[in-house]
């Protein structure tokens, strides 16, 4: 029986491909909705990539979904946990569907919007992830003593192939963007701010700057506007999603891939406070008029180049081992089946 039940379990279950198949349908909707603003908004050009590294990112993780779904055996979780995940996660496909229906309902009605767009991104990670965990075989990963404790749920298949469909789920939220209210309240704190500390250290190096709001007057009437551009909402978008992707592709541990977020939100904030100090020294010395145009659009560029050199450099810190493991072969313990076991398939 048990060899049966291997053997059923190399071949990848029907209802795990039909629900990848509603997924794709589904991504498709989103891709052409998303489309408008990556079009319109330049903080979102970024999003043109996210179809491509979403792809990227699953056929890079296909053994390891194989993997998963060729578990045996009964789930490592006790019973009443199974049922708190289960209603767990039917609860997030039914607030994923309300939500997908919400945003089309809004897109048919009004045409493409910021908070339509948000709630079929919201939606779609919803449906997603509980397609994927409702239609997993359940089993055990790997052998030996069942564990017990929190270390039951990384040995739960679904829990598993689930955890392995985040980034694919998730990103379209990123991609997506953010309603006006959130937007323009976060882009006018970080003028602010960004104003505030120019301000602070330029008069501390004896270079007077008078702040007026989120303008800055340097001598000889010369102004220098910290506008919407320079608040750093375009670097904190761009620079959000490189380091999800980077933390999705290069690294294994949650709090090392939550880390590394955190860390591309800080230099994304660094280098856009770094950039203002610049544009504010160069028109000090040449002139506001000076900072203007694709000299002004360069140091944007220089400012995501930056934070992405910075990753990088960042990466052999939380995983020195495997920050190049994509160029090699992929194999897991998981993926590894004993000889007899081969032959018994073969046979």
């Amino acid at each position: 029986m048990s060899r049966i039940l291997r053997r059923r379990r190399t071949v990848i279950p029907g209802e795990f491909v039909a629900a990848l198949c509603v997924a794709g349908v589904f991504a498709i909707v989103i891709v052409l909705d998303q489309m408008h603003w990556w079009r319109l908004k330049p903080e979102y050009m970024f999003g043109w990539l996210v179809p491509f590294f979403v792809g990227f990112v699953v056929l890079d993780r296909w053994p390891r979904i194989k993997a998963a779904l060729r578990a045996t055996g009964e789930s490592p979780l006790p019973v009443w946990w199974r049922r708190g995940v289960a209603l767990f996660f039917g609860a997030v496909l039914a607030a994923g569907c309300v939500f997908f229906l919400l945003g089309a309902l809004y897109r048919a009605g009004a045409g493409v919007t910021q908070p339509g767009s948000l709630a079929l991104a919201i939606g779609f990670a919803g449906l997603l992830l509980g397609l994927i965990y409702f239609n997993t075989p359940q089993g055990r990963m790997g052998d030996g003593p069942v564990p017990s404790g929190w270390r039951a749920l990384g040995a739960d298949a679904r829990l598993a192939v689930v955890a392995l469909f985040v980034f694919p789920a998730l990103i379209w939220v990123i991609s997506a963007p953010l309603v006006t209210a959130v937007e323009n309240q976060l882009s006018l704190f970080l003028q602010r701010k960004i104003a505030e500390i120019v301000t602070l250290v330029f008069n501390t190096l004896g270079y007077p700057l008078i702040r007026e709001g989120s303008t800055l007057l340097l001598p000889d009437d010369q102004r220098v506007g910290v506008e919407d551009a320079c608040s750093g909402v375009r670097s904190l978008t761009a620079c959000l999603f490189t380091g999800t992707f980077l933390a999705a592709v290069f690294l294994e541990r949650w709090w090392k891939k939550i880390l590394l977020i955190g860390a591309a939100l800080g230099l994304a904030i660094l280098t856009n406070l770094l950039r203002s100090f610049f544009l504010t020294g160069w028109a000090y010395s040449h002139g506001s008029e000076s900072i203007g145009g694709s000299f002004h659009d360069a140091t944007g560029y220089a400012v995501l180049g930056l934070t992405f050199v910075g990753l990088l450099c960042l990466l052999p810190l939380f995983n020195g081992e495997n920050w190049l493991r994509w160029l090699g072969p992929k194999d897991t313990p998981a993926e590894r089946e004993p000889a007899e076991d081969d032959g018994e398939l073969k046979g």
